[in-house]
């Protein structure tokens, strides 16, 4: 019921007591009245005090939380590894037969080359000269190194080679190779395969003076050697020649010989020494004037 009502019932039961403790008193009655005092009081205390307006809370929004920036994606470039430097070579001179070395077919010979250890690793002897490719020429397909060569040390190469049987120009490839079985560096020989020259020359009709023949005498033994060669002519005339070597070297100046009349002039000797085993180099000499031919060879070979 409403608060109205409830104060209408309570205002009735007030007045009905009143008008009762004007009634003859008796037990009963006042033991009535007592009874419905404690239930007006009842009635009063368990109606609930008109409360005073309470004003609505006020609510402070919170601050709006920021999103979140993605992080961005992780990418999955490699990181880049240190180069190593440990195994590196470089090439420093051919010590024989250089690139263009003119040798007969099936000529046996030493190639020898000067390499250097710019690396930071030693080479030792489980390192190892490897042929790569190209023409081997018969040469070893793997020759360790005989020593120790450490960073900045330089090293000769060699390796016993035959030139293929056909003319024409070869060139076989070699590398290093370390006690990994890693291949570095790079070196090569390269060489002309020519037939010997022929040593007698037929003079054509219309030359009136020219050099009918080359002949050398070798002399000694390995690996000291002493040569001489001889040049004949057909009649009186200057002869300007110079020698070609079998590592593709030549004379720097060419060797002139007056001749007063047909005949033969011999050189004085010349001393020829061989460093390495197994190997065989040769010289011929080319005449200039007057007949712009090779002539001859002479043959050094060391067991």
């Amino acid at each position: 019921m409403n608060k109205k009502t409830r104060l209408s019932y309570l205002l009735i039961i007030f007045t009905l007591m009143l008008s009762a403790c004007n009634l003859p008193a008796n037990n009963t009655q006042g033991a009535s009245s007592t009874a419905a005092a404690q239930t007006i009081a009842a009635m009063l205390s368990s109606t609930p005090a008109i409360a005073s307006p309470v004003s609505a809370p006020t609510f402070t929004p919170l601050p709006a939380v920021a999103s979140a920036t993605p992080a961005p994606a992780a990418t999955n470039t490699p990181i880049p590894s240190a180069t190593s430097n440990c195994n590196a070579m470089e090439f420093v001179t051919d010590v024989t037969y250089p690139d263009g070395s003119i040798v007969t077919p099936g000529q046996s010979f030493t190639k020898t080359w000067r390499v250097k250890n710019i690396g930071t690793c030693a080479w030792t002897p489980s390192y190892a000269v490897v042929f790569s490719d190209g023409t081997s020429m018969n040469g070893p397909s793997t020759q360790a190194l005989a020593g120790n060569v450490n960073p900045g040390q330089t090293l000769d190469i060699s390796v016993n080679l035959t030139a293929p049987g056909g003319t024409g120009d070869y060139t076989g490839n070699w590398k290093l190779r370390d006690a990994s079985g890693v291949l570095f560096g790079r070196f090569y020989v390269q060489i002309k395969v020519q037939n010997p020259v022929t040593a007698t020359y037929t003079l054509p009709p219309a030359i009136v003076f020219a050099v009918t023949n080359v002949t050398f005498n070798v002399t000694g033994t390995c690996p000291n050697f002493s040569y001489t060669y001889s040049v004949t002519t057909n009649g009186a005339g200057t002869v300007k020649l110079h020698r070609v070597f079998s590592d593709g070297g030549t004379d720097a100046t060419p060797v002139t010989m007056n001749f007063a009349a047909a005949g033969t002039q011999t050189s004085a000797p010349i001393a020829v020494y061989m460093g390495l085993a197994g190997t065989t180099t040769w010289t011929d000499i080319y005449i200039d004037i007057p007949n712009n031919q090779q002539f001859g060879r002479a043959s050094f070979t060391c067991p």
